[in-house]
């Protein structure tokens, strides 16, 4: 691997972080490419996002990836609790 990034991301609890390290877990165990390998763990509040790519392409397409995925998870969490 050639190129990484770490991302720490602070949620407003802790249940949310859970939630969306569950939601996000099968894609990080089923990745749909080889070009990259990803690591996401919990730490309180906090979500790590660990991107190792061969380079800095796959880096970047993984990164948007997950960030996206991760902001719509936020979303969908705020719509349901206002319900």
């Amino acid at each position: 691997m050639k190129a990484k990034a770490t991302v720490r991301l602070k949620f407003s609890t802790e249940r949310q972080a859970e939630t969306i390290l569950e939601s996000l877990k099968p894609e990080v165990e089923n990745p749909t490419t080889e070009r990259s390998h990803t690591t996401l763990q919990k730490e309180g509040e906090y979500l790590v996002l660990m991107v190792e790519a061969k380079d800095t392409i796959a880096l970047r397409a993984t990164l948007n990836a997950y960030l996206r995925w991760i902001d719509s998870i936020v979303n969908v969490l705020q719509v349901v609790k206002a319900l």
